[in-house]
């Protein structure tokens, strides 16, 4: 048999998300935004003396930095999506830059936490009358990048290129399937990627309305304290926000189980006329797309083909890989549940 005559039994291993290159070139846009406020900021503040424009614009740039990571590892995974170094595609980026990020944000929380515990004991003079035109522009900026990256495809659904066809026509029961059953299916069809970049511009947005809440108060009543108050707050609540995802893109770095509801679907389908799920893994390849490996004991076998076409409906399942033993005499009280 000629290798080209194996093509149509491939796998594809092109496991990016249904809206990556919209959610990229969005990313690109806002990194556009944050660069010229923040040069704006850096070269206004140096020509007319404002060390609270210039602090401002040195505080966008972390978060520049933060979606700097997004856009590349948009661009880098759409690039080698297809690379044959990587086993399963280049899905997982996403979720790795956004740990990272995640890392990122929470540095960023604990550097405003020690600056407002600083300014809490040692206060400083505040000059209102540029610090508070500076957050409210700093708000309008923040809320426009967050509008650009909400995830606004999520129940969008587009074929791709490369993606297995088998499951493409599938993916419309998405939206019913996640109002039966909640988040279990949001969370493996979530672009961490995407969100971390969107977090990352609602902590910043969500610091200049604490700032300032701070700074109208401290000037109208005197009380100073406000401002450091509210950036522990701020501290609090983004630290919150990182440690979240954090924990979601980490479950996806490390193969955790991706969708339980797939699993006993799975199982559902598969144990049948004797037929026996001995071995079960699930885990997620990319924003959208399930793995499976599934191991099956039974006393008439079939071929694994037969198999696949139980689970041909179920959507998101974009690599499955099946192996099935003979086991004379099997009886279905023979196995508890599948691991």
């Amino acid at each position: 048999m000629h290798s080209h005559s194996l093509d149509r039994y491939r796998h594809a291993h092109d496991f990016l998300g249904e809206a990556h290159e919209h959610n990229e070139r969005k990313t690109w846009i806002v990194i556009a935004i944050c660069t010229g406020m923040m040069i704006a900021e850096i070269v206004g503040g140096a020509l007319f003396g404002s060390v609270a424009l210039i602090a401002d614009g040195l505080h966008m740039s972390t978060h520049a930095g933060a979606l700097l990571i997004a856009a590349l590892a948009y661009t880098y995974s759409r690039r080698y999506a297809s690379d044959p170094r990587l086993a399963f595609g280049t899905g997982k980026l996403g979720d790795l830059a956004a740990f990272t990020s995640a890392i990122a944000l929470a540095m960023i929380a604990l550097l405003i936490g020690y600056e407002s515990i600083e300014r809490w004991f040692n206060p400083v003079p505040i000059a209102f009358s540029q610090a508070i035109p500076i957050a409210f522009v700093g708000l309008g900026v923040n809320l426009l990048s967050a509008y650009l990256l909400k995830d606004d495809h999520h129940h969008h659904h587009h074929n791709h290129a490369g993606e297995d066809d088998d499951h493409d026509h599938h993916l419309h029961h998405l939206h019913e399937d996640d109002h039966e059953h909640g988040g279990d299916n949001r969370a493996f069809t979530a672009d961490h990627n995407l969100r971390a970049a969107f977090v990352h511009v609602v902590a910043d947005a969500a610091v200049s309305v604490m700032v300032i809440v701070g700074l109208l108060t401290a000037r109208q009543f005197g009380w100073n304290w406000m401002d450091p108050l509210m950036g522990l707050v701020a501290t609090g609540v983004i630290l919150s926000w990182s440690w979240t995802l954090i924990r979601s893109s980490g479950l996806v770095l490390l193969d955790a189980t991706a969708s339980r509801d797939t699993e006993n679907k799975i199982t559902a389908r598969l144990q049948q006329h004797g037929d026996l799920v001995s071995d079960l893994h699930v885990w997620r390849l990319g924003p959208g797309h399930l793995a499976a490996i599934v191991s099956l004991v039974s006393d008439d076998p079939r071929q694994p083909d037969y198999y696949k076409q139980r689970l041909a409906d179920l959507h998101g399942l974009s690599h499955v890989t099946i192996e099935v033993t003979r086991c004379e005499g099997i009886h279905p009280h023979s196995f508890g549940h599948a691991a």
